[in-house]
């Protein structure tokens, strides 16, 4: 435990000291803030249903922002490490390759944590500046950070996964951007095709727009959380097995 605990801190440190951090950090308070903008000016032009917080997490913004953030944590975990040749380095040390890839999965996870913070304070604006009450309930906010957690945790491990099989930052970055919108659109298959087809439920169930609309309204589903956690540890033994294998090999 000692040496994941050095591990981690390490891998943190360089998430907290590295320019790209805080470049990333940057680019979510302001697009979160242009997209709580935009659910701002349709509440003032139309009323609605909805929760405040619900619509600033359904506009077009927050999806192209979101799923950008998941390559410019992960790219350089391995790939770079790999490009350097300090991965091999690392990997001869005496050190076990399950403390590698959680500790640097677990100080991607807690940074991707840490840019989530100041979204929580901009959302507490609304009240202090418009003087009425939160235009959302506890249970809308809880289920849309639970679901932003989740979520994370899985797309978090694609880009781990990604980074283990290259040397090149840039194709890691690609390659889980890729994925990432692979399974965000496989949740407008039922939305193009209806229904009625095998295997709708299916495209239903890993949906995750559905999951969003769910979890937003305050509506959590332990099926959901199941779904995702059991991806991450799926996705992470596969970065473990790559990884594993290059160790020996060498």
């Amino acid at each position: 435990m000692r040496v994941f605990t050095i591990l981690f801190r390490k891998e943190l440190r360089s998430f907290l000291l590295n320019p790209l951090g805080w470049i990333v950090i940057a680019f979510v308070i302001i697009m979160h803030g242009v997209s709580l903008s935009t659910a701002m000016k349709a509440f003032s032009d139309t009323p609605m249903s909805t929760s405040l917080v619900y619509f600033s997490m359904h506009t077009p913004v927050f999806w192209f922002y979101f799923l950008f953030i998941f390559p410019l944590l992960t790219m350089k975990l391995f790939a770079d490490e790999q490009r350097s040749g300090t991965l091999e380095t690392l990997l001869t040390a005496p050190v076990k390759t399950w403390q590698v890839v959680l500790s640097k999965y677990f100080a991607a996870l807690t940074f991707y944590c840490l840019l989530w913070i100041p979204s929580f304070f901009q959302f507490q604006v609304y009240p202090w500046v418009t003087g009425l009450p939160p235009a959302w309930n506890n249970g809308s906010l809880i289920g849309t950070y639970s679901i932003l957690f989740l979520m994370g945790a899985f797309f978090l491990a694609i880009g781990c996964f990604a980074s283990s099989l290259t040397s090149n930052s840039i194709v890691a970055a690609i390659v889980t951007l890729g994925l990432l919108v692979l399974h965000y659109f496989l949740g407008f298959v039922t939305t193009i095709w209806g229904e009625s087809f095998a295997g709708a439920s299916l495209f239903q169930y890993i949906s995750a727009r559905q999951h969003m609309h769910y979890f937003c309204s305050g509506l959590m589903d332990t099926r959901v959380a199941i779904f995702y956690l059991s991806l991450s540890i799926f996705t992470l033994a596969l970065t473990f097995h790559v990884l594993d294998f290059r160790r020996w090999r060498r």
